[in-house]
């Protein structure tokens, strides 16, 4: 009987999927309330403060731990983090290997000796060696060496808001250094990031003018992006084969080993490129076939015109470890609560892809839906997410949820898969593939069934369990409508990113051309390559939503309305 009820696009609007929304928002508490904890429980003291190697915050008093010398001292008027040799940098862990001490000043000059150390603690109150050794007994104590900071001291100066005696000569992180000037006075690696962040402009302009172009020419899409395509490809084809050839008969092309590599590198991307070019011009000819779907991406060229522009920390509790200083490290359940973090994480992040989703939903099905066009809101993307805040987060949270059980399990898999690389049998392994195989093709039909389940809720104000139910019925009654759209837009999609692709890789290997004694051309290209995809496929992946989108708008249309008065279709005269 669901399945019958009649549809009234746009006519009522009413709050859906409220106890989801409720349940979100507790859930956002919750973390909210475990971060909250952590900062009562000192963790934000000893981040912002600092803290030295005995578990005492600087600047305040501290409790006593058990089994630590020098924990639990009054350091109030102590409140900067020294660090007996700042310079022994463990890249590997993130952390400096020395003692930390607080002190009440940082040295403000270069303290070369014992007796310079000695007269700086005299002078300015301010103790640099380790709590247990007075000032006077700096140059006499045997133990000094050890609890004394490394000399010559490098004058530092504390950071700001944070607490921590820093040295103001870069000298001291001289390797760092080092491999910061040479990156920087390396005039082509400066000539290679503007090429770079001037590919990154072009993916973008290219991808922006690919969809106003398809505005515009919907109707000759297909047969304009494969002849491109194949035009391009047969072209990036012929090129390759004439710089390889013209480096093998050079001469000079083979005197040092990156010009070698160069060529072999044009050898492989010539055949590569080959083989693709004789595959896809066959694709094309069997997809030319199917290229009735025009009239889609024509009216979502037309509706985009509208609207698409638009714009734990756990510090822990404090643990001696083996050299008898204090480590902050998790106990109890708390070690454990990263993992609300982590569902929340997922939660939240699929949450904010629906609402996405939602918004553009409810655009386009103002745009079909609104018989007279000039009525149409000035900001439908606006008015769409309005309609999201007012009736339809609860909605948004459900589905979101929904995909987040399915993510978790995965990733949980992915995890055990990983650990267990190497050490598991092959039926084990096999086993585990198999599983997050499945899961991940649930989670993309799940993915799907949401994004029309959302569409439906926009059309409709119904909770989320009941349009998901409805659009599927739609869907399973036009199957053979959704396999051509699908298949034949999804194409045309790809078409569009080879396209931009093709282009900026053609346009690389030009540049890069002229650069043959220096530039080995394999890396620079894949990742100009693989950027240039991710750009296009930001872009143009919105044509597809609102394909989608427009396609469930269509079959609503058509079975629900033949035409005669009354029934009038709301879909004009060309996408009829």
């Amino acid at each position: 009987k669901s399945s019958k009820r009649e549809w009234k696009p746009l006519e009522d609007h009413s709050c859906t999927d409220v106890p989801w929304l409720l349940l979100f928002i507790l859930f956002c508490i919750g973390m909210g309330f475990i971060c909250g904890f952590s900062i009562a429980t000192g963790a934000a003291a000893r981040l912002l403060l600092g803290y030295d190697s005995y578990g005492n915050i600087c600047g305040q008093k501290n409790v006593k731990v058990e089994g630590i010398v020098n924990s639990g001292l009054d350091l109030t008027h102590k409140k900067y983090v020294f660090f007996l040799d700042p310079c022994n940098i463990d890249l590997v862990h993130q952390k400096i290997k020395s003692i930390a001490l607080c002190v009440s000043a940082c040295p403000r000059k270069e303290l070369k000796t014992l007796a310079d150390i000695q007269k700086f603690a005299e002078t300015n109150g301010s103790n640099l060696c380790s709590y247990e050794l007075q000032p006077s007994e700096y140059t006499t104590d045997s133990r000094a060496a050890k609890l004394c900071p490394k000399y010559p001291v490098p004058e530092s100066a504390p950071i700001p808001f944070f607490h921590r005696c820093a040295p103001v000569n870069i000298s001291c992180y001289a390797k760092f250094a080092e491999a910061l000037i040479t990156f920087v006075s390396d005039s082509s690696v400066l000539h290679r990031l503007i090429i770079c962040l001037f590919y990154l402009f072009s993916f973008a302009v290219l991808s922006m003018i690919l969809m106003v172009i398809i505005r515009y020419i919907s109707r000759v899409l297909v047969w304009i992006l494969t002849t491109l395509v194949i035009l391009g490809s047969l072209g990036g084809t012929g090129v390759l084969w004439w710089l390889y050839a013209k480096q093998r008969i050079s001469a000079s092309a083979l005197e040092t080993q990156i010009a070698k590599d160069n060529l072999q590198a044009l050898l492989i991307y010539a055949i590569a490129a080959t083989v693709f070019t004789v595959c896809f011009a066959n694709d094309c000819i069997v997809f030319l076939f199917l290229s009735s779907c025009w009239f889609l991406f024509f009216y979502s060229g037309k509706s985009i015109h509208h609207f698409l522009f638009y714009p734990y920390l756990f510090l822990g509790s404090p643990v001696p470890n083996e050299e008898g200083f204090v480590e902050f490290r998790m106990a109890g359940p708390l070690k454990y609560m990263w993992w609300y973090h982590v569902v929340g994480l997922i939660w939240i992040s699929e949450f904010i892809l629906a609402c996405q989703q939602m918004t553009v939903a409810g655009a386009v099905v103002t745009y079909y839906f609104t018989r007279e066009k000039r009525n149409l809101p000035f900001t439908p993307i606006l008015a769409s997410v309005n309609r999201l805040v007012c009736y339809h987060l609860g909605t948004v949270a459900k589905g979101s949820f929904i995909i987040t059980l399915v993510k978790i399990p995965r990733m949980i898999f992915m995890y055990i898969h990983t650990q267990l690389k190497g050490k598991e049998n092959a039926c084990a392994r096999c086993m585990l593939k198999a599983c997050i195989c499945c899961l991940w093709c649930l989670e993309k039909c799940l993915t799907y069934l949401n994004q029309n389940a959302y569409t439906a809720t926009a059309i409709n104000s119904t909770n989320f369990c009941t349009s998901a139910k409805d659009a599927f019925v739609i869907l399973v009654e036009n199957a053979l409508r959704v396999a051509a759209i699908n298949t034949v837009g999804d194409f045309m999609l790809f078409l569009g990113k080879v396209l931009i692709v093709c282009s900026t890789g053609l346009a690389g290997i030009m540049l890069l051309n002229y650069q043959q004694d220096y530039t080995i051309w394999v890396l620079p290209l894949i990742i100009v390559c693989l950027f240039a995809f991710l750009v296009a496929h930001c872009f143009l992946s919105t044509y597809e939503m609102v394909v989608d989108v427009l396609f469930l708008c269509f079959a609503i249309d058509t079975k629900y309305n033949d035409g005669s008065p009354g029934r009038e279709f709301y879909m004009d005269k060309v996408l009829m």
